[in-house]
């Protein structure tokens, strides 16, 4: 001891005990706290090796039932109750990307064996031609730059959109962005296209195809840039991000979002490593092969651009190579001024130039429009008539919405930004069947809003969708809801005496319905006349 100190303690003796005692607690509670640490993770560990063990390796463990319901029952609510929405978001986007997230549950689950699943998009002419192995995919939102994309489809889902991705890296708005209505089964989100941007966007498609094939695969990057820039200050959006990162705002503070985010740091430095080693074992010993399936990439705007045509022509441009499809988002309601480019003039001049730049850039991939569900009648129809007017391959009904309805109960329903989840099923549906009535079924619809029941996807195809998104509902009833969305569809569709899902779309219309089913009939009937002249 240095003499100070030794002086120090012969005048305060019960200050040195008293420190003494303090580092023993101190090293106590420590060891304690490592102790639990390692318990619980191998208790954890050991308990999803027996799952795996005694379900059937090799590795399809995370697609049985007792699993499903670990992640939807016991995960689920307890990520809802420990972390703010966008932190459970978080959490659970890397959860997915580390491949720990159940599997799919499409061999094993079963119910879907009599009945056709498979949805055709697009013509063989054009070239456009896509084959989806089931109508259920992924919205964008919950994978914003493509992160974990192959985890994504080991969920089960058909198809992934990722997205709305911005030519340039933004952070959005400020938080907090994100709020559940838990007694609706709803959420608020004003996150306003946070977005990392197309070039490290690009990095993950690259990285995605290179291991996994399809679109883009062995693309260099070289091929896919052209001469021109987009001249806008990286460096301003850089300082933007970082003053509104740095500088929460009294709204966060006072909602305890900053101490959270300090924690959710402090776990992930400690925990990366191991979480790595984990997903790597697990991947590398106790997995199958990845599911893969159909690519679509949403784009969006910079929030401080004025050139929106040319913001879409650098995201196809950058992004098309590598996308099974590409959406225009023109409705997201936290984009000041986005919503305006779906009156009929404007949405008419950008369609037709974002067509042309699709054609250039990435020509083998269909090109949606994403529309919100507050459209008037009349706006409507002339949304029909630009969509048929520019040939635009499809639409995707539709966004989240302003509206409050009267029967919200929660306390965040008067929250500014985009409502979605189960408050806007009925609406969304009411939509796609409108949509699809003015179309004359000429437009393929990607129904979403509100799915969290095979019930829900099979009234939007009657509706008049021929594909269907989840998301939101996923926050409430967690990851296993893809499995049973799937199964409870494919009973209700042959219950109705249906033998595919094709069966059902406009179902609702019956004047378009028939006349749709006498051509596809007339189409199958060439098709089986062709094989036997070619034989």
């Amino acid at each position: 001891e240095p003499p100070i100190q030794r002086q120090h303690n012969r005048i305060c003796p019960h200050h040195s005990a008293f420190a003494s005692i303090h580092k023993h607690k101190i090293k106590t509670m420590a060891h304690q706290l490592r102790t639990t640490i390692i318990r619980t993770t191998t208790l954890s560990l050991g308990s999803l090796a027996f799952l795996e063990l005694t379900t059937h390796l090799p590795s399809e463990g995370r697609s049985s039932l007792a699993y499903h319901h670990f992640f939807d029952h016991v995960v689920t609510p307890l990520g809802r109750r420990l972390f703010s929405p966008e932190n459970a978001h978080h959490l659970a986007l890397e959860v997915v990307r580390l491949g720990l997230a159940p599997r799919g549950r499409v061999a094993g689950g079963g119910g879907d064996h009599a009945v056709d699943m498979t949805v055709e998009i697009g013509s063989d002419g054009q070239g456009r031609k896509l084959i989806f192995d089931s109508p259920l995919g992924l919205a964008a939102g919950f994978d914003k730059n493509g992160e974990a994309i192959e985890g994504l489809f080991d969920l089960g889902f058909s198809y992934v959109e990722i997205g709305s991705v911005t030519p340039l890296p933004q952070p959005g708005n400020a938080k907090p962005r994100s709020f559940r209505l838990v007694e609706d089964k709803g959420v608020i989100n004003r996150f306003g296209f946070n977005s990392e941007g197309v070039d490290m966007v690009r990095q993950h498609l690259i990285d995605y195809r290179e291991a996994f094939g399809g679109r883009g695969a062995g693309l260099k990057k070289e091929e896919t840039k052209s001469d021109e820039e987009v001249i806008v200050s990286v460096e301003s959006t850089t300082e933007e991000s970082r003053k509104d990162t740095s500088e929460p705002s009294e709204e966060e503070e006072g909602d305890g979002v900053i101490e959270e985010d300090k924690a959710l740091r402090i776990v992930k430095s400690m925990g990366n490593s191991v979480m790595w080693s984990l997903g790597w074992v697990w991947h590398r010993f106790m997995t199958s092969q990845p599911r893969t399936g159909i690519l679509g990439v949403n784009l969006g705007k910079n929030k401080t651009s004025d050139d929106e045509i040319g913001d879409y022509t650098t995201g196809i441009r950058e992004l098309g190579p590598y996308a099974d499809y590409l959406v225009i988002n023109v409705s997201s309601p936290n984009t000041p001024g986005l919503r305006s480019l779906q009156q009929r003039e404007p949405l008419q001049h950008l369609l037709t130039s974002t067509l042309k730049a699709r054609n250039s850039y990435a020509p083998h991939a269909p090109l949606f429009v994403k529309l919100a569900p507050d459209l008037t009648e009349e706006e409507m129809e002339d949304v029909a008539q630009v969509v048929m007017e520019t040939g635009i391959d499809g639409m995707i009904v539709s966004n989240t919405t302003n509206a409050r309805p009267d029967s919200l109960l929660s306390h965040n329903k008067h929250e500014v930004g985009g409502l979605s989840g189960a408050p806007i099923r009925d609406r969304s549906t009411e939509c796609i069947r409108t949509m699809y009535r003015l179309t004359n079924g000429s437009i393929p619809i990607i129904g979403v809003g509100g799915v969290g029941s095979g019930r829900d996807a099979y009234d939007k195809l009657k509706a008049g969708a021929s594909l269907i998104q989840v998301y939101s509902m996923m926050v409430y009833e967690g990851p296993g809801l893809i499995s049973r969305i799937r199964k409870e569809l494919a009973d209700i569709v042959e219950e109705n005496g249906y033998s595919s899902v094709d069966e059902v779309v406009g179902a609702d219309c019956e004047e378009i319905y028939w006349d749709r089913r006498e051509e596809r009939v007339k189409r199958k009937m060439e098709e089986a006349e062709k094989e036997i002249v070619d034989l």
